[in-house]
């Protein structure tokens, strides 16, 4: 069982269907706490480190082989836990992360809330460093666009990050910071690569649950 941890209930169904149609029969278990982002805007990441703690631990107790958090702002704490947690705890946007710094130097990164620039910056530099390279990273805020999706306007806050994400120029990779900026990529027109996470991500989470799903197997025949 692969859990993910969500500061969202719209990002439920979309990992569901990415489940349904790249990875049939891999369970679920879908855990959401929007007050984890609440706090982490007003705070900061680490005032938010023990309660991810607590959540990882509650979803190994009821059996997940590994976490997925697929909050940006919060994905370096939960992934930072991996060794306490005992098993693999992924965050959704480093596979993301991964292929923006392989499409080339300049990455131009949209957000809709501030929180989310400051861990995407860190982790693109990091895997730049694992790759070799050398990136520049640009931001960009999408103003009112968090407010359409917290109202429930989904397609209105699409329209409005894939209008910021074509007005981007100078770019190799343009990446979508928030699991809930995916849905933009249907509206753009940009020929610059447009990168979002869940695909990539639940794939990488996927994999380490199979992963030690066969550990464990082989651990119980063996005694």
């Amino acid at each position: 069982m692969l859990a993910l941890l969500h500061t969202s209930t719209a990002h439920i169904p979309v990992f569901d269907a990415l489940r349904d149609e790249h990875h049939p029969g891999l369970e679920l278990r879908h855990a959401v706490d929007e007050e984890l982002l609440a706090r982490t805007r007003r705070e900061g990441p680490e005032a938010v480190t023990d309660d991810v703690r607590a959540a990882i631990d509650r979803l190994v107790a009821e059996g997940a082989r590994a976490v997925l958090c697929t909050c940006s702002s919060i994905g370096a704490v939960a992934e930072a836990y991996a060794a306490g947690a005992g098993v693999p705890v992924l965050r959704v946007d480093r596979p993301m992360a991964a292929a923006a710094v392989a499409a080339g130097s300049r990455v131009v990164v949209l957000a809709t809330v501030e929180s989310t620039f400051a861990p995407t910056r860190t982790l693109i530099e990091e895997e730049a460093h694992r790759a070799h390279r050398s990136v520049t990273v640009g931001t960009l805020l999408v103003d009112g666009a968090w407010d359409r999706f917290a109202a429930g306007d989904i397609e209105g806050h699409a329209r409005l990050v894939a209008a910021a994400v074509d007005a981007v120029t100078d770019a190799d990779a343009i990446v979508l910071a928030q699991v809930s900026m995916t849905p933009a990529q249907r509206f753009t027109t940009t020929t610059v690569p447009v990168l979002s996470s869940p695909r990539p991500g639940l794939a990488a989470g996927a994999e380490a649950a199979r992963r030690e799903a066969h550990l464990g197997r082989r651990i119980d025949a063996h005694g």
